[in-house]
Formats: C-alpha cells, sequence, structure tokens
C-alpha cells in the first residue's frame, strides 16, 4: 500500500463527541464545524443522520498516530520512567 494514501480515522484532535465529524473534516480538508452543522441540520429535518453517525461511530477506527498529552492532575503520583 502507498505511503501517501488517505485513510479516514476519528479524530482525536478535533473531537466533540466521538470524533466522527472532527475525522470526516480532516478526510476532505475542511474545517469540522461545516461537517458538525450537517449532522445537527440532519438530525432536524429527521433524516437518517443519528444512525448514520452511530454507524460510523463503529466503524470508523480511531486515529493511531495522534499521542494525547494533557498534563496530568497534581494529585497523580508521578509514574516510573519505562527503560
Amino acid at each position: 500500500m502507498p505511503e501517501n494514501t488517505k485513510r479516514l480515522y476519528r479524530s482525536n484532535k478535533q473531537k466533540m463527541i466521538a470524533g466522527v465529524c472532527g475525522g470526516l473534516a480532516e478526510y476532505f480538508n475542511i474545517d469540522a464545524t461545516i461537517i458538525r452543522l450537517a449532522f445537527v441540520l440532519g438530525l432536524f429535518l429527521g433524516s437518517l443522520a443519528f444512525w448514520v453517525y452511530i454507524v460510523m461511530l463503529i466503524v470508523i477506527p480511531e486515529d493511531p498516530g495522534y499521542v494525547d498529552v494533557t498534563p496530568r492532575s497534581s494529585d497523580e503520583p508521578p509514574s516510573a520512567p519505562e527503560q
């Protein structure tokens, strides 16, 4: 498989609920707000947007290349360094 092949993943960087809309936005290189508005509009218009979102949540894998670097809370003991 060529290295420059685009893959669809759930986003960890642009995540609001589960990262589905953020992942679609990264894949299509558009703003995630547009995708989110389309899903919300679809919900209000009575379409199958809710079920499409649920299926995509189950089917699309989470982005394996993203590492979360959120700081720990001060009450957690420091972890032992890995060797």
